[in-house]
């Protein structure tokens, strides 16, 4: 007779542990508010929310893909942009002293800032918030990328290097394997910020979008909307990284432990 038994059969996944607990936290939400009489457009409960944020159902796929696209877009331009950047700073001392500080510079400029100047430059729709996004998301790639790329072990670079390997044979069979690690944490990074981005070009100015959502349910004191705007951002955020972290496993198995320590 064959079954289950010793750790592994009592082992509880571990998303069930997070999960449980953010239930716990609505149900305290939603308990605490019917003690506390708090009006609903300061602080609206988990079940108004739900009703506010299903009456907007009908318009919610179209405002969400409107984000995720730009998400998208923007994310895709950074790492398009990125890679090849880091690959130049990787390859030349004079680039990696003239270009990281200009690119620290730009990174430390608030996009919020910059959101209306876009408007300006380009106008409304799609192409400002996937600028925003660009502008979100370049730095950490650039950082992740150029960091693994100088990472790959000394002994192995003169060790291809005394077989005649061409600068692009070093990149492609030493660097690049050694950097993918390094390159997934600033693609993590940035996909989190990259849905931000997206969300503040929607904010400056645009007729779609969660974060367009967000705008007009304020405007109309329409708290619960606006929560549950957030709430699919938030959803929308998650889903995003996790998705990345699933094609970092796929490309990247080499990185992880075989048995994770639970």
């Amino acid at each position: 007779m064959s079954g289950a038994s010793g750790p592994e059969a009592g082992r509880v996944p571990a998303w069930i542990w997070p999960v449980a607990s953010l239930a716990g936290m609505i149900a305290l939400w939603q308990a605490a508010l019917a003690v506390i009489p708090v009006p609903t457009w300061l602080l609206p409960s988990p079940i108004s929310i739900v009703k506010a944020t299903w009456a907007w159902y009908p318009q919610l796929p179209a405002h969400t893909l409107a984000t995720l696209g730009a998400t998208l877009a923007g994310y895709g331009l950074a790492i398009a942009v990125g890679v090849p950047v880091a690959v130049l700073i990787v390859t030349s001392r004079f680039l990696e002293q003239t270009v990281y500080p200009i690119l620290l510079v730009f990174q430390s400029v608030p996009k919020v800032a910059v959101a209306p100047i876009l408007l300006v430059w380009v106008g409304y729709g799609q192409l400002p918030k996937i600028l925003i996004v660009f502008l979100v998301c370049f730095f950490p790639i650039v950082i992740g990328a150029a960091t693994g790329l100088n990472s790959a072990p000394p002994e192995m670079l003169n060790l291809v290097r005394s077989l005649c390997a061409t600068r692009g044979q070093v990149f492609l069979k030493v660097r690049f394997p050694s950097a993918m690690p390094h390159l997934f944490v600033g693609l993590k990074v940035a996909i989190t910020l990259a849905v931000i981005g997206a969300v503040i070009g929607e904010f400056v100015g645009s007729n779609q979008g969660l974060g367009y959502i967000i705008v007009v349910s304020m405007s109309q004191v329409n708290t619960s909307l606006a929560f549950g705007a957030m709430t699919l951002l938030a959803v929308l955020s998650i889903a995003l990284f996790y998705a990345v972290e699933w094609i970092e496993r796929l490309a990247v198995p080499w990185s992880r432990p075989e048995n994770p320590v639970v």
